[in-house]
């Protein structure tokens, strides 16, 4: 059966890696009774990291969706890696939930992802809580961790739960709202007890918190809060979904997953007070990219965003979807609004993990998964009429590349064919060819990323791939004024080809493209030839006459000419336009221009002299940098062709604990032995692409 929206909860449980958020969402689903057994990951039978990359490597690598119910209301679960080489999956399951559970390590505080999701979640207003857990560890403190995260983030956590002991003399947690202990009972689920007497005073400590927090949320509760000092369990749970949904507190859990402590008062929470489908919006965007917001309604006509397309072996392809307004029904039809296409829906399904379980339909609110729907794709909308299409998913740009080719010529297209559907998968990669370099790219995350799509398409579709690092797109420009002119002269037995030619170059501002100016007067050429001009100046910028990069930022005038009234025609002073451009280049002073991206990079503070030495060293320019808690963010411009081993350099300096992000600044110019190095490079490419 489909539950109302208003019994519906979407949970993103996320994290920096190695937290404990497989076997924190494991443990959800056993003490919510939806599986009969909770296994650990060292056994690889675990409910979402089911794949066999996952299994091997022992980490979660995509997202996992499964569910559990309780008094009526369904709780959906997103279990998302922790590793910055699959932030897209983490960024899928922020847009499907309504609600974000951020597990921290109470031994190691707050970790670099940690950072990097907290202000993900805060650029979209998104409610959150952290679950503190590990408690049950030598040297864990949830208060430590409690300061850690007030620190790092500026914020007062709230605890709505409390441990009772630490490390080895770890019992349970306490349910502050409830005012009930939980005592952990190693495989069973935990037991509820009363509060023992030695924890009273810690419990009516955060409880005041508790409900200080509550009379945030309405100002009523707050009237009465001040007038009678306190407020009844209704009125708190009142407050506190209001309060949350508004995101003017962050609850704090504690719990210790693999002892199955601090999961069920962590799921009753869930159902009093997380913010339900309809506290919560989404967008649709129009043709100029101006955002609509629209409220998840289920008495509106059906509209649902495709979250995430995957292909299973069984099932084939896999559209996960989220229901934004009305209900999504089984044997329906819908159109596919992105494609304009109409779209047959079969079955509908929900899953716990890799296990599809088959539903009649899905309200507002709702997750669940089509099957063998031809069109859809990730970003797609799907409505039961014409309308606007939701925004697509914000992802990050991809910070490593590799240029990649089959080792058999014969396995060139099948490997294509992988390596797109790898991209529709997973939208953080990108594959495409590179037609100035002349060479197949993919891009992502990280070398992890990158290197786990390849193993999986050597070892399931056993095509042997050789990558190397791709080639740079440089450019060249003008550093001053100069002019030429060239006459085209050709005579042939009939007609000839006649066109003359007087331009002046200069350069223009970084950025700045090309501009071409009419400046003949007198009829010098004729206008239904000025076209032809143009289009020989274009085509002399496509090579450059230092390593044959295309020319940017440069204005060109055409001052002067000459033509016959015979010989002459279009072809003729094209190409007396093009080589007029090609020698007035040459006396301008030109210049090779390589790329430079604006870097961003989150360490440990201990590794900040070390990170910014080896940035010295790749020519970049620091911008600024602010440190927080023992993290540190550095903001750079360091040229493109010292950032593509990256990856590799960061983690081997951080020993695996940095992460970064980069995107495209600008072209800067660069001189002598560089300049040579990267000319004699092209001139070896040119001959290689001469011999092929």
């Amino acid at each position: 059966m489909s539950h109302p929206t208003d019994k519906i909860r979407n949970i993103a449980i996320a994290g920096h890696g190695q937290t404990g958020k497989t076997t924190l969402f494991e443990r959800l689903l056993f003490a919510g009774g939806a599986i009969q057994r909770a296994e650990t990951l060292e056994s690889g039978k675990t409910t979402s990291d089911y794949s066999p990359e996952e299994i091997e490597r022992k980490i979660s690598i995509y997202a996992a969706m499964g569910h559990v119910e309780k008094n009526g209301v369904k709780i959906n679960l997103f279990d998302t890696p922790g590793s910055s080489d699959f932030t897209g999956a983490v960024i899928l399951s922020f847009r499907a939930a309504e609600f974000a559970l951020l597990v921290v390590d109470g031994k190691s505080g707050v970790q670099i992802e940690t950072v990097k999701l907290w202000r993900n979640l805060d650029a979209g207003g998104k409610p959150r809580g952290v679950f503190i857990t590990k408690l049950d560890n030598d040297q864990a403190d949830f208060n430590r961790t409690l300061a850690d995260i007030k620190e790092k983030f500026k914020i007062e956590p709230v605890p709505i739960t409390i441990p009772m002991g630490a490390g080895g003399g770890f019992k349970g947690v306490i349910d502050v709202l409830h005012e009930k202990a939980y005592m952990k009972q190693g495989d069973a689920i935990e037991k509820e007890e009363e509060v023992p007497a030695e924890f009273k005073d810690a419990v009516a400590a955060a409880r005041e918190k508790l409900i200080e927090a509550a009379a945030e949320g309405d100002d009523s509760l707050m009237e009465k809060y001040i007038e009678n000092g306190s407020l009844s369990i209704e009125e708190m749970k009142s407050g506190l979904i209001m309060a949350l949904a508004g995101n003017k507190y962050v609850p704090a859990f504690a719990g210790a997953p693999i002892n199955n402590a601090g999961l069920v008062p962590l799921i009753d929470f869930i159902i009093d007070a997380a913010p339900n489908p309809l506290t919560a919006k989404d967008t649709t965007v129009d043709g100029e990219g101006k955002e609509t917001p629209v409220a998840i309604d289920p008495d509106k006509p059906m509209s649902s965003l495709v979250i995430r397309t995957n292909y299973d072996q069984f099932s084939g392809k896999l559209s996960w979807i989220k229901v934004i307004t009305g209900k999504l029904s089984a044997d329906s039809e819908a159109i596919n609004i992105s494609d304009n296409k109409k779209e047959r829906i079969g079955k509908l399904y929900t899953c716990q993990g890799k296990k599809l379980e088959e539903v009649r339909e899905l309200s507002a609110g709702d997750i669940g998964i089509i099957t063998k729907a031809v069109s859809l794709k990730t970003n797609d909308t799907l409505a039961s009429s014409d309308g606007a299409c939701f925004s697509p998913l914000r992802l990050p740009e991809p910070v490593h590349s590799v240029a990649v080719n089959a080792l058999a010529k014969k396995d060139e297209d099948k490997l294509g064919e992988f390596l797109v559907r790898a991209a529709e998968e997973d939208k953080t990669f990108r594959f495409h060819y590179n037609g100035e370099t002349k060479e197949p790219v993919i891009s992502g995350m990280g070398e992890l990323q990158i290197n786990i799509i390849l193993d999986k398409i050597k070892s399931n579709q056993k095509i042997e791939v050789e990558t190397r690092i791709p080639r740079i797109a440089y450019r060249e420009t003008i550093q001053k004024k100069s002019g030429a002119e060239y006459t085209h002269k050709k005579q042939t037995g009939g007609h000839g080809q006649y066109g003359k030619v007087v331009i002046e170059i200069a350069p223009l501002g970084r950025g700045e493209g090309y501009q071409f100016v009419n400046a003949i007067f007198g009829g010098a050429i004729p206008k239904n030839y000025i076209p032809g001009v143009e289009k020989g100046l274009v085509e002399g910028m496509v090579f450059g006459t230092m390593a044959s990069y295309p020319v940017v930022d440069v204005e060109v005038k055409l001052v002067d000419g000459k033509y016959h009234p015979v010989d002459s025609n279009e072809l003729s002073f094209k190409l007396a336009a093009r080589n007029a451009f090609r020698e007035a280049m040459k006396q301008a002073n030109p210049t090779i221009l390589e790329p430079i991206m604006n870097l961003t990079v989150f360490i440990e503070e201990k590794y900040l002299g070390d990170v910014m030495s080896d940035l010295s060293g790749k020519r970049g320019k620091i911008l600024g940098q602010d440190s927080a808690g023992g993290i540190a963010e550095v903001r750079a411009e360091v040229p493109m062709s010292e950032l593509l081993r990256y990856s590799i350099d960061l983690r081997s300096i951080t020993s695996g604990t940095g992460s970064f992000n980069v995107d495209f600044s600008h072209y800067a110019p660069i001189s002598g032995r560089i300049a040579d190095e990267v000319i004699k490079a092209r001139a070896e490419f040119k001959v290689q692409e001469a011999d092929e």
